[in-house]
């Protein structure tokens, strides 16, 4: 951690932005194959699906990331035998949630289906992808687990490996299921699952070693260890739900205002707008580190250094995206959608609109990482409220009521700048405490 600021940076970032990508692409991957060779029905359906796929997604990374700090703070302490019994309670708590995930999947299907917004014409597609994709949550939740214990055992290549083959092995199979078997849906889900199972083969390799410091073997469950380790994964289970909470928003607005068409229109930009997401993620992850060492080491214009570094590389990216987006959109967007023009003028139009949060949310996501890194909880807990769930929520209500379908476009923009407008003010808040602590 005493290496230049921007040797850190690439070698903390780089893989970072790497492994998110991979994790976007695997949906984004379901969506051309469904949405070129099923229709845009179909992709619609996967689009709905998501919040039940966050649900998937946000439990495992509450018990991965939580397991993985506090496993790493205690292996510092010299407590072997308590590391091993936060595992085994983590690998214990994995299957019992992933369990009743699956078996509320398979029997309440229709039920989330509909919940999550699907009407007649959707019903069928989304019910089967969910049914599907929820007799994989145990695998697919074990993958991060192990993936992410595989870095305290100094193995991250394991995991990077494991995203990689699970990458390939989603994209050869939504190729066979679906373009050459026509399984629609059901392809997509069950490629996706098998495609995290891979991962899962690969990651599990230096946690079934009895000799590594945890494997599955030892430890016993310790329900003491339960609420830290969930505490200390809250964070990501926000950013789950608001995930999970702005698919249900939009899908639930344009159906009502612009049917099927309004949620496959809105389902190709929402691509686009997580693989965008994604690099941004990736470099938040990176600068954790780098920052939490510095800035608890008292080395405060390391940390400056950093965030400006930070700053540079995200104003490039935001400004290329955003001119990306609004010039290139309906090339983007036939990645998704051909032959069907009104999905397709209407996803142009709400591109233009959109692209405009690429602006800004590259900020308020390293604000949320930056607030973790140095401590403070709460503020990370608002930021990452407030651009998913809160002024999203304020804006799908009130915006479409005065822009008609424009407004749910607008949406997205107006809670980054809300966000942004919030998260400065406490970044410079923190800042001002940070200048106190240097001079203590």
């Amino acid at each position: 951690m005493k290496d230049k600021i921007s040797k850190l940076f690439i070698q903390f970032s780089t893989p970072a932005i790497i492994c998110m990508l991979i994790s976007g692409l695997q949906i984004i991957i379901d969506g051309i194959f469904v949405g070129n060779v099923v229709g845009s029905n179909a992709m619609a359906s996967v689009n709905i699906s998501q919040p039940f796929m966050q649900v998937i997604i946000g439990f495992s990374m509450i018990l991965s990331i939580g397991a993985q700090s506090f496993i790493g703070r205690t292996l510092g302490e010299g407590d072997n035998q308590k590391a091993k019994n936060i595992f085994k309670t983590a690998i214990i708590l994995t299957l019992i949630i992933g369990s009743i995930v699956t078996l509320s999947g398979i029997i309440f299907s229709k039920e989330i289906a509909l919940l999550l917004g699907a009407n007649e014409v959707l019903l069928n597609y989304t019910s089967t992808y969910i049914k599907t994709i929820a007799i994989f949550a145990i695998p697919m939740s074990l993958m991060f687990l192990f993936g992410f214990i595989d870095r305290i055992l100094e193995r991250p290549e394991i995991y990077f490996k494991g995203m990689i083959l699970s990458l390939l092995m989603n994209i050869m199979l939504n190729y066979v299921l679906i373009y050459k078997f026509k399984l629609e849906t059901l392809g997509a889900a069950v490629a996706t699952g098998l495609s995290y199972s891979s991962a899962l083969i690969m990651v599990i390799w230096p946690v079934i070693n009895k000799k590594s410091v945890l494997n599955i073997f030892d430890g016993k469950f310790d329900k003491t260890t339960i609420k830290t380790t969930l505490y200390n994964g809250s964070s990501e289970g926000i950013t789950a739900i608001a995930t999970a909470t702005t698919s249900y928003i939009f899908n639930t607005a344009f159906m009502q205002i612009a049917g099927e068409a309004g949620v496959a229109a809105f389902t190709a930009i929402n691509y686009v707008l997580q693989f965008q997401v994604c690099v941004m993620f990736g470099i938040s992850d990176g600068i954790v580190p780098i920052v939490s060492y510095n800035y608890g080491n008292g080395s405060i214009e390391r940390v400056n250094e950093i965030l400006k570094l930070s700053a540079k590389v995200i104003i490039s990216i935001a400004v290329v995206s955003f001119l990306g987006l609004y010039m290139y959109n309906e090339s983007i967007i036939e990645m998704f959608v051909k032959g069907d023009k009104n999905i397709l003028n209407l996803a142009s139009n709400g591109a233009k609109i959109l692209s405009t949060a690429f602006l800004l949310n590259g900020f308020n996501i390293v604000y949320s990482g930056y607030f973790t890194a140095i401590g403070f909880a709460k503020e990370s807990a608002i930021v990452s409220a407030s651009r998913g769930i809160i002024f999203i929520f304020i804006g799908a209500i009130l915006l479409p009521r005065i822009f008609g379908v424009n407004g749910v476009w607008m949406s997205i923009p107006f809670a980054e700048v809300c966000t942004f407008i919030i998260g400065t003010y406490m970044f410079i808040k923190s800042k001002l405490v940070a200048k106190t602590l240097s001079t203590v």
